[in-house]
């Protein structure tokens, strides 16, 4: 292949210089200004939409706030255990911080409801400085039943954040067991 030869000015003098031989080379590819800008409204875009979806999972409907409001307070699910003993239906929910008297307990024939409050409010002075904290939160839980219970015999007992509430069946059923041989 023949040698190119390129000439260029190096001040008042002209020198001959060897140009590199770039047929068939891969040169560096960079992205168009106007791309980068095309990735950064998608990037907008994809964040906008994981935003929406959030906040479909989180309850709040396809319009949610970007701040959180101050008046809204922090509503949480109790965590529970529906137990099947045959003549009665016991639930075990965990409530942790809130104390009886702010829990409240509704039974019908077919269902319970279990709503609860729990507040802290800490004012500290010491020297130098000024300590202020204050939480709210609620937990709210409704479960149905898959048989009709005697609501007006239902107990309810409190311990160490561990709500248990037992209800009487209606109809009690027997409970029939059937051990299963594992292979």
């Amino acid at each position: 292949m023949p040698e190119k030869k390129k000439i260029s000015d190096k001040g008042k003098e002209k020198v001959a210089v060897k140009a590199k031989d770039t047929e068939g080379a891969i040169a560096p590819w960079h992205r168009p200004e106007y791309m980068q800008e095309m990735d950064r409204w998608l990037g907008d875009f994809r964040r906008g939409m994981d935003d929406i979806f959030a906040s479909v999972e989180s309850g709040w409907g396809w319009v949610r706030p970007r701040v959180p409001w101050p008046a809204m307070p922090d509503v949480r699910h109790a965590r529970y255990d529906l137990i099947d003993a045959g003549n009665e239906f016991r639930v075990r929910a965990e409530v942790p911080g809130i104390t009886k008297e702010k829990l409240n307990v509704t039974v019908t024939s077919r269902s319970v409801e279990i709503v609860g409050e729990a507040g802290t409010d800490i004012h500290e002075e010491n020297e130098g400085f000024v300590r202020r904290e204050r939480g709210y939160s609620r937990i709210q839980r409704t479960l149905s039943f898959p048989e009709e219970v005697i609501s007006e015999k239902a107990e309810a007992t409190l311990k160490d954040g561990l709500l248990e509430i037992k209800l009487p069946k209606k109809n009690p059923t027997t409970v029939k067991k059937h051990e299963v041989e594992i292979k």
